[in-house]
């Protein structure tokens, strides 16, 4: 009998998690900062099973713009750190959610959300990498990563971000013959494309924001706050609706110390719209 030949043991690769953050200086955080958030954000993507790449990193030499793009659109699920507002970080979180892949996005507690992306969940961490809220964070990080990309799966009409704003023709990457630089040229101007329909639908949503149940629920919290800002000033109600220009500084700055109304806003130029709205209404 013909002695079997010892096969090579097939070993099954981890998916790729890929990471959008930024690497360098920006918003008082030195690199030193951003490089222990890699590292607290890459151990969270190994306990759930993945094998953690920053997406500008590849084991081949080429042109690093495509290597990010391909990073992008290839990777199983993609965690973007937004913290800081890093413009090429917002740019390659366009990109991503332009392919309507799975995406998670996280932000630390010093950073105001975006209202493009605020219709996603945003997982929260402290700047200042505190310990144990950092162990509740990377838990949490794990877990949404395995049910993201689970939902994904089973679930045929799963979109990240895209498809909650219309019928969109969800961009790709395809295969192409030619130069590397007619390739990403092509590319980018077919993503500019879907950004720029993605930005005209939000605006067109944004302009039905005062009709929204949110909307009203924020208006009557700033009315409610007026009230309590009457009370503990002993200021007259009508001594506002007199001269609201006299008192909207004041009042603006009241309404940023409420919790709610921050996450609520989540910008100072959107509360300030709200707070127009409500005085206009005396």
């Amino acid at each position: 009998m013909k002695k079997e030949e010892n096969k090579p043991e097939v070993v099954n690769e981890k998916p790729i998690c890929g990471i959008i953050m930024p690497i360098s200086s920006i918003d008082n955080c030195s690199m030193e900062h951003w490089a222990e958030v890699k590292k607290i954000i890459s151990e969270a993507i190994c306990d759930a099973g993945y094998k953690p790449n920053l997406v500008s990193d590849a084991d081949d030499i080429g042109i690093i713009q495509k290597r990010i793009i391909q990073n992008i659109y290839d990777n199983d699920i993609v965690v973007c750190d937004v913290s800081g507002k890093n413009p090429n970080v917002m740019f390659e979180l366009g990109m991503r959610l332009a392919f309507d892949k799975p995406a998670i996005i996280v932000i630390d507690d010093k950073t105001d959300y975006s209202f493009d992306t605020s219709p996603i969940e945003h997982l929260s961490y402290p700047r200042d990498l505190r310990y144990y809220n950092i162990l509740t964070f990377k838990e949490q990080l794990k877990t949404k990563i395995i049910a993201t990309v689970e939902k994904a799966q089973k679930d045929p009409n799963y979109t990240t971000f895209l498809k909650n704003f219309g019928e969109f023709e969800v961009a790709h990457v395809e295969k192409k013959e030619g130069s590397i630089n007619e390739v990403l040229i092509s590319k980018m101007e077919e993503l500019s494309y879907h950004v720029n329909r993605l930005e005209r639908r939000i605006n067109m949503r944004e302009k039905d924001l005062s009709d929204s149940v949110e909307s009203e629920r924020i208006k009557s919290i700033i009315r409610r706050e007026i009230d309590r800002f009457c009370d503990e000033k002993s200021i007259p109600f009508r001594a506002i609706k007199d001269d609201t220009g006299f008192f909207k500084d004041k009042i603006f700055s009241y309404l940023e110390e409420d919790d709610e109304l921050r996450r609520l806003c989540r910008t100072p130029d959107t509360l300030k719209k709200y707070l127009d709205v409500v005085l206009s209404q005396f």
